[in-house]
């Protein structure tokens, strides 16, 4: 079950599809970043999701889903395949480059569905590709 749920996330983001992702979170949802504050609830993931969807372009490739045999825990491995669409407040200026990194996810799951998500990337990699 948490490999299909954390499937299903990451199908939901490929799409573009924000509630698609929302339905596969707990309602005592935390989302970690790889930089900046723990956000703590469905909104707050969801506010963070319009941002990013505003500001970046992105799809998931490469995916590799692991998962604990109790069901939950649960990692992935992917490429981010992207295209810097608007200025990041502090981040390099936006002029639509490409990038291509390396990332990760990590997971806490309780009745099937996700509770925490921590996304790992190599943000100094990152700024070198769009600068």
């Amino acid at each position: 079950m948490s490999e299909a749920t954390i499937k299903a996330y990451y199908e939901a983001f490929n799409r573009g599809d924000l509630d698609g992702m929302l339905a596969t979170l707990h309602a005592d949802f935390a989302h970690h970043v790889n930089e900046g504050a723990v956000r703590l609830g469905r909104e707050a993931f969801a506010d963070f999701c319009r941002h990013m969807s505003e500001t970046y372009a992105e799809q998931l490739t490469d995916m590799v889903v692991f998962s604990s045999d109790d069901g939950t825990r649960a990692a992935a491995e992917f490429v981010v395949n992207g295209t810097y669409l608007k200025t990041d407040p502090g981040l390099p200026e936006a002029r639509g480059q490409k990038y291509v990194l390396d990332a990760g996810g990590f997971f806490t799951l309780k009745d099937g569905k996700i509770t925490r998500v921590t996304t790992y990337y190599n943000l100094q990699d990152w700024i070198r590709q769009v600068s």
